[in-house]
């Protein structure tokens, strides 16, 4: 199935997933194979990956650099199609993890992220969208980790019921919670 069929067909869990379900498509209809590139300065996919401890009491962050908070671990598709393909590279480079596994091959959350104007390597980047597909990925949390200089300044296991204590940001906050109900209600 391709993406778009996919994001037609996929059941969101509110009134505020479902709206930004919509917004994936007309953002894919609108742009196309372009939705997938970086120098799409309106906005581009990107994917997160959501990593649990076997038993969900833990999630892995890493303290953002850029964001100075920390988060979930992910980046830009680049061109990549295979957007869990794009949150695996992600995990392994962000945090070193090299056992990691998809509890399921599709993602389990979408959002509709702003990225404000900021600069990388010296150069303006523009505010523009992330439309994020988030799939969750359960680890080993006795594995190695480790820090990736340029992008983030800390990995850690951060228990779920602490989240609030770590993350800063006010508006990834909200997704944050709704993954975690979805794990719940779901017995992810």
């Amino acid at each position: 199935m391709d993406f778009l069929s996919f994001l037609k067909n996929y059941k969101a869990y509110n009134e505020e997933e479902e709206a930004e379900r919509l917004a994936f498509v007309q953002f894919l209809e609108a742009f196309g194979d372009e939705a997938y590139e970086r120098d799409n300065l309106v906005g581009h996919f990107s994917s997160s990956a959501w990593i649990v401890n076997k038993d969900r009491s833990k999630v892995l962050m890493i303290f953002h650099n850029m964001y100075k908070t920390w988060a979930w671990v992910g980046g830009h598709a680049d061109g990549e199609k295979d957007l869990l393909a794009v949150a695996l590279k992600e995990t392994g480079e962000e945090t070193g993890l090299e056992k990691v596994r998809p509890v399921f091959e599709c993602p389990i959350d979408l959002n509709m992220m702003v990225v404000h104007n900021h600069y990388k390597r010296g150069k303006f980047v523009p505010r523009h969208l992330h439309p994020n597909v988030v799939y969750l990925l359960e680890a080993d949390e006795n594995e190695p980790i480790r820090v990736k200089e340029d992008e983030n300044s800390g990995v850690a296991w951060v228990p779920t019921g602490k989240m609030g204590d770590y993350v800063s940001n006010e508006y990834t906050i909200v997704y944050y919670k709704r993954i975690m109900e979805k794990i719940k209600k779901y017995g992810w």
